[in-house]
């Protein structure tokens, strides 16, 4: 059978694999691959490939290949109490039995370890020779699975001549060698095939992924550790393993990933720069800018200094960007779960930075008196096993807390609560570097404790870092918080049309009459009583994250309480002295309580005036988007005051806002939207509605039936408020009709001129 890069070979064919896996009750079949192998045996599963491969060739070997399988298996399970295994192990020792007389007479040598070695030998002569030296010498997959079904078979001779105590022979030792050295070279690979062989393979011919791995083997200047033991072609992502502890295939993924991350922009760039094996600045910059975008801004809001310092010589600067690049990139490659907390990959990449830049500049370390090292570098994987797990376990620890039935919101942290953490500059970097174990980070909340019996939980201070923004409470007043600013336009436009109904002419024009103007502004001390019911029902659902809000989101929940209780005294008795003459009720009943004095309807508009100037302020802020991005992104201190008071500091969320443009079509929409709803519900719903109340109102009780639950009713109050009460409902409920109705009209019509649908 001729296979491709080598001639054909009689006494050496390769069986193709099968397309189609067998069925558990095949297993007397001629086939013994990973498709039926159980789960537990799974590392027998390369030498029952290379056993179908090599049978055509000489079925011995192959026989002595599953037979290698067979002991394996046994010492892997001798229980068989795995699942299957026992049925696998039985069909392939009746296998065994039955092909080990036919293949003990077709064996060439006197004994089974001359046998192996004489294959072995001359599958590496004529098999993997020939694809060396065949002129297409670009088939590098077919040449990896040679070499590693090579070192099947070596690992099967060796226990072959070890159960017959012959020694291997030193040329195949030397066989061996060479094997071993090439496997290391033909290492599995996603995109790019980086090992030295592999120079002429098509996606290696390109300009620009040649000029980005000559950059990454720019090594020069590195201080490599004295017991390191250096290869060919070595890159400094290869330093950064050596030196951090990072694992082997992270690095070969995050190489590839960088190479073609570079390369990719450096085929952008126009002009094009110069078809030399050189990585382009440019390309390089912009590579750069785009990863560490969210670490510098992080730094900016912590109001701490990047760890990217470049260095004087020019020269060394490229080097210098992609070892920051590569750490990154390997840092993000081997976090696990922490990439669901970018922050945190931000805070390990601040330190670890830090410890690289010192290393290339030579630093000393004031405690040793040595060069600075990495805190967690030097072993094999150190950093996934004392970085990323303490971490990892941190996040199992709490999810797993949070699953118990009765955990409350309040007692667990998810990934957001566990990320904020490291907002803080306070907080964040009191957990050090090397990170330190009794840091309130680490620390589990006095539940915890007390669940796995530990003793010492009787104190009552509570170290665990717990949540700070935001905790869940269940009720149904989020219907109210969570859409305060529309309940409350609601509510206040449902006052002031039932004023103007029921006052004067009932029309619109008679707003302008100056007795019922005023009766309309009393909406005021409406809204200033529906913002203290906000202001303490935010109190109310935040009651939980007591313990572990800051102080100044304290004082911002109890001075936003104060202010609107404030407000809820100074409009209402202000309003009652705009009233000379003819008082309402509610005027009357202020002025019996501070006294009747003269009146002053100035006081009441100025109070008005300093009362909306947030909103005027807030309304300003939406008609210029760019100014008001500006200041919820920045991290000046004044600025940072001035914000306070109008939204929490956070670090993401900050300056989210559209385009001008889109901020007009989405004002247009909802202003045409709700100016259409009022209309409706005060012509429609609420005027209709006043002359028959008024009438009813009039209209004396002499017996009233239910006296027993109104025993001094003078007015048909309960008949009222059954004619209202569906009117009201409707009120509130209609919009989301007008929304379908508006959504559809004008979805439609830019349907239309977009002429979405045409065939």
């Amino acid at each position: 059978m001729s296979s491709r890069g080598g001639p054909s070979h009689n006494n050496l064919q390769l069986q193709r694999r099968p397309t189609r896996s067998p069925s558990a009750g095949n297993l007397v079949e001629p086939i013994f691959d990973s498709e039926v192998v159980p789960s537990s045996l799974v590392e027998i599963a390369p030498i029952l490939r290379v056993a179908n491969e090599v049978e055509s060739g000489n079925p011995r070997v192959a026989y002595l290949c599953r037979f290698y399988a067979f002991e394996k298996a046994h010492r892997l399970d001798p229980t068989s109490s795995g699942r299957g295994v026992r049925q696998f192990k039985t069909a392939l020792l009746q296998r065994l039995e039955r092909e080990n007389d036919p293949t003990l007479m077709g064996r060439v040598k006197k004994s089974d370890a001359r046998e192996m070695q004489s294959f072995y030998q001359q599958y590496y002569k004529k098999y993997i020779k020939a694809l060396q030296n065949a002129a297409d010498k670009a088939d590098r997959a077919q040449l990896t699975k040679a070499y590693q079904t090579a070192n099947v078979l070596f690992e099967v001779l060796k226990a072959v001549n070890q159960t017959q105590s012959v020694e291997v022979d030193r040329e195949v030792l030397e066989t061996h060698d060479k094997v071993t050295e090439k496997t290391e070279i033909y290492v599995p690979y996603n995109i790019l095939p980086l090992d030295p062989d592999s120079a002429n393979q098509a996606i290696m011919k390109y300009p620009e992924i040649q000029a980005v791995v000559y950059a990454f083997r720019n090594t020069r200047g590195l201080p490599w550790a004295k017991d390191y033991k250096k290869k060919k072609d070595e890159d400094i992502l290869d330093w950064l393993q050596s030196i951090f502890g990072f694992q082997k295939d992270n690095v070969a993924n995050q190489r590839e990933h960088l190479i073609l991350l570079l390369a990719n922009v450096h085929m952008r760039q126009f002009p094009k720069p110069d078809q030399q094996p050189k990585l382009d600045d440019q390309a390089l910059d912009e590579v750069m800018k785009k990863l560490f975008k969210n670490y510098k801004k992080w730094c900016k809001y912590l109001g701490r200094k990047c760890s990217l310092w470049l260095p004087t010589i020019q020269q060394e600067v490229q080097q210098r960007k992609l070892l920051y690049m590569g750490l990154y990139t390997l840092i993000w490659g081997e976090a696990a779960n922490l990439r669901f907390m970018p922050e945190c990959l931000c805070y390990i990449y601040h330190h670890m930075a830090f410890e690289l830049c010192g290393m290339l500049s030579g630093d000393v370390s004031p405690v040793t008196g040595e060069n600075v090292k990495p805190t967690y570098g030097g072993d094999e994987e150190a950093f996934l096993k004392k970085v990323v797990t303490p971490i990892y376990e941190v996040i199992a620890r709490e999810a797993a807390w949070g699953k118990k039935k009765n955990t409350k919101h309040s007692q667990w942290r998810n990934y957001d609560d566990l990320n904020e953490y490291f907002w803080s500059s306070r907080d964040c970097f009191r957990l050090g570097w090397p990170m330190r174990a009794d840091a309130d980070f680490f620390c589990k909340t006095i539940d915890q404790l007390r669940s796995e019996n530990i003793e010492g939980t009787k104190a009552p201070t509570n170290r665990w870092a717990g949540k700070v923004n935001f905790v869940e409470t269940r009720s149904f007043w989020h219907i109210f918080r969570s859409f305060d600013r529309m309940w409350s336009f609601f509510i206040l436009c449902l006052q002031a049309m039932i004023i103007v109904a029921w006052n004067g002419s009932g029309q619109l024009s008679s707003i302008f009459d100056s007795d019922v103007f005023k009766k309309v502004l009393s909406i005021f001390i409406t809204a200033a009583i529906l913002k203290l019911g906000q202001a303490i029902l935010d109190v109310i659902l935040s009651w939980k994250a007591r313990h572990t809000m800051t102080l100044h989101v304290k004082l911002r929940y109890i001075l936003k309480v104060f202010t609107a209780a404030v407000w809820v005294i100074v409009l209402p008795v202000t309003y009652a002295y705009t009233w000379k003459h003819n008082p309402p009720g509610f005027a009357q009943m202020i002025k019996s309580w501070v006294g009747k004095n003269s009146s002053s309807p100035s006081l009441f508009i100025l109070a008005v005036v300093i009362y909306l100037s947030p909103n005027v302020l807030a309304a300003i802020l939406f008609l210029f988007p760019v100014i008001r991005r500006f200041l919820e992104s920045s991290n000046y201190k004044i600025v940072t005051v001035l914000m306070w008071w109008a939204q929490p500091l956070l670090f993401v969320g900050r300056g989210m806002h559209e385009s001008s443009l889109s901020l007009f079509k989405y004002t247009l929409f909802w202003v045409l939207l709700i100016t259409t709803k009022l209309a409706f519900s005060f012509y429609i719903e609420i005027k209709p509605l006043v002359d028959p109340t008024k009438l009813i109102m009039n209209t004396h009780v002499s017996n009233y039936q239910w006296h027993e639950f109104f025993p001094r009713a003078k007015n048909n109050t309960g008949v009222v408020i059954a004619i209202w009460a569906p009117v009201i409902l409707v009120y509130f409920m209609d919009t989301q009709i007008w929304y379908a109705i508006f959504s559809t009209l004008f979805g439609g019509i830019y349907g239309a001129f977009r002429r979405l649908g045409e065939v």
